[in-house]
């Protein structure tokens, strides 16, 4: 699935995970999207004579509610025409660097090539240190947040996060949530365009220098001279040597230099004009080293990574890295019997199921990731036992599991030292984030006939959300005698970290 296709897919899940209530799309929208984009995604496999894939089946139902939702809110078919990002951000940056580095090279004597040009030895010796950043950067253990900030990248993903006016209170609640998401499914291409477009901006700028001293070249005679309070002749024929030796190497053609030249070049205090300093042609050979080294050092390699870097995105937007082991793409997967079916893993903590509230998992696991989903049922882990032993045999980067969930009786309250740590102890070595079920059938069994019952099962309801936040996970509650009390709906229920 490429970029676009990912984005509309993307909106269409945030809008239908906000309309809870079916405000904006009903419950015939959605299974006419879904009866359309299975047959136009088999009439359009059968052209291409292949299976109906899942990527094409959620583009293709994707298309169907965003043509749908256009139609029907002029200022959401408005939303869908701007364009996300900064789109002129990416040309305008390499443009901008370029005429920089033409007007830096204007700090130097006009009339004169600097052999300790400021402007041509900070490119230099800027991107020089660049490299060993980015070398060092590279050996370092991953960090998530890398060398740009989010609120740099959410710009540069959605642009202004401000959604239109006057539209339904879920749609403007799902344009939101897409804004966010997109935000962080984009990331790693978002970094690429933009470590694209700082090597692009960090070239163009050296090339503007070069552009600029051979321009003024062309108008000019140049002559050439030096002048240091603290460097003698000698020091600055080896640091001249060092900084030109690639050049030399490569560019065997290219002049050389002496001490004596550097000598003759030096601009005495006092003295009008050093020997030499505006003899015909003695900036040449100097404006051709400085070219010639600003190539090999930093032009050519900053293209190289340029190009690396946009090979990369242009992968990344060509095959955009959306994982479809979502409950919400699963379940509309299993419409169309795509894929396996989807394994929801369930570790209990000190609550034992019976037969009834087992039937009662497999038909929440149903409606959460479709009706051909497994429940893989763990042993209840003890009240008070350390989650480390209690769950060392079990393997919890298994592979074909969909969602691992910790289920909970909402009868009892929330402690750190035992839920808490086994929340804990499940995030740090579950992959894929841990989704949290609330049972509230033994609460209600317990409390049957009593007064006030409803508002004490939301107060338990509302501790134990807050504490699962807190924890880093969110709850879902769901009665397991009586399922359809509680139903999940596409994509709304069983409320996981963003699977990356």
């Amino acid at each position: 699935m490429n970029e676009q296709g990912a984005r509309r897919v993307v909106l269409v899940r945030a809008i239908e995970t906000a309309d809870t209530g079916h405000q904006v799309l009903s419950e015939d929208d959605r299974k006419y999207a879904s009866r359309s984009a299975r047959e136009l995604a088999a009439w359009q496999a059968s052209d291409s004579k292949s299976a109906v894939t899942q990527d094409l089946f959620l583009q293709q139902r994707s298309e169907q509610i965003l043509k749908r939702l256009a139609e029907r809110t002029p200022a959401f078919a408005a939303f869908q025409k701007r364009a996300l990002g900064l789109p002129g951000f990416w040309a305008a940056l390499p443009l901008l660097a370029l005429f920089a580095g033409a007007l830096l090279d204007r700090i130097a004597d006009p009339h004169r090539v600097d052999l300790l040009s400021a402007p041509l030895l900070f490119i230099v010796g800027w991107n020089l240190l660049m490299y060993v950043v980015l070398l060092v950067w590279a050996l370092v253990p991953r960090r998530k947040t890398g060398l740009a900030g989010q609120g740099l990248l959410r710009r540069l993903s959605v642009g202004k996060a401000v959604t239109p006016r006057k539209l339904p209170a879920p749609l403007a609640a799902g344009l939101t949530a897409f804004m966010t998401e997109w935000t962080q499914l984009s990331e790693p291409l978002t970094r690429a365009r933009l470590s694209r477009t700082i090597h692009l901006s960090a070239a163009a700028f050296a090339l503007g220098a070069v552009i600029s001293l051979y321009a003024r070249g062309l108008l000019r005679q140049y002559g050439a001279g030096w002048e240091s309070t603290f460097l003698d002749p000698t020091q600055v024929h080896t640091l001249l040597s060092w900084l030109f030796t690639p050049a030399l190497t490569v560019f065997p053609f290219l002049q050389g230099f002496s001490l004596a030249d550097i000598e003759a070049l030096r601009i005495v205090p006092g003295v009008t004009t050093a020997v030499g300093t505006l003899a015909a042609g003695a900036g040449e050979r100097w404006v051709h080293l400085y070219g010639a080294t600003i190539l090999l050092l930093v032009i050519l390699p900053r293209l190289a990574l340029a190009l690396f870097a946009a090979l990369r995105a242009g992968r990344l937007a060509r095959r955009f890295p959306l994982e479809l082991e979502h409950p919400y793409f699963r379940k509309l997967a299993d419409s169309i019997g795509a894929g396996t079916p989807a394994v929801l893993r369930v570790l209990p903590y000190s609550f034992t199921l019976d037969e009834a509230r087992d039937r009662g998992l497999w038909t929440v696991a149903a409606m959460a990731l479709g009706a051909q989903a497994r429940v893989l049922l763990r042993p209840t882990v003890p009240y008070g036992e350390e989650p480390k032993e209690a769950l060392r045999e079990a393997a919890l980067d298994e592979a074909g599991v969909t969602v691992t969930a910790a289920l909970f009786n909402l009868a009892a309250t929330p402690e750190k030292e035992n839920h808490g740590a086994f929340l804990d102890y499940l995030s740090r070595n579950s992959k894929r984030g841990v989704a949290v079920l609330l049972d509230e059938s033994g609460m209600l069994e317990r409390a049957a006939g009593q007064a006030g019952v409803d508002a004490r099962v939301n107060e338990r309801i509302a501790l134990w959300r807050q504490f699962c936040s807190f924890h880093g996970t969110a709850a879902t509650v769901v009665n397991l005698l009586q399922p359809e009390r509680r139903p999940i709906e596409l994509g709304a229920g069983l409320a996981l970290p963003e699977l990356r």
